[in-house]
């Protein structure tokens, strides 16, 4: 299990910097924000490859996918992240 996470956080941190490579723009986020950006993407990505694949949408089939699968869903979660979060203006 503990071998799982390590994996899924590597492969997160990996997807997550290939997606903010491959997309334009500047994106101020550090390395714990790119590993969550890649995990939360993996399962993303996951969740897109059972529903063109398998052509079934269930919660229960939620589970993290490969590589390309982490980027490309990586790349569409900062893209709505863009798209919702807007720009934070900082108070003094």
């Amino acid at each position: 299990m503990l071998a799982f996470i390590v994996i899924l956080l590597i492969v997160g941190l990996i997807a997550g910097a290939i997606a903010r490579l491959l997309v334009p723009g500047r994106d101020p986020m550090g390395v714990l924000q790119t590993m969550g950006l890649g995990v939360v993407g993996s399962f993303v990505g996951g969740f897109l490859e059972n529903l063109v694949f398998l052509h079934s949408v269930s919660l229960f089939a939620l589970h993290p996918s490969g590589i390309l699968g982490s980027i490309i869903g990586s790349i569409i979660v900062l893209l709505i992240s863009r798209i919702f979060g807007g720009r934070r203006k900082r108070r003094a």
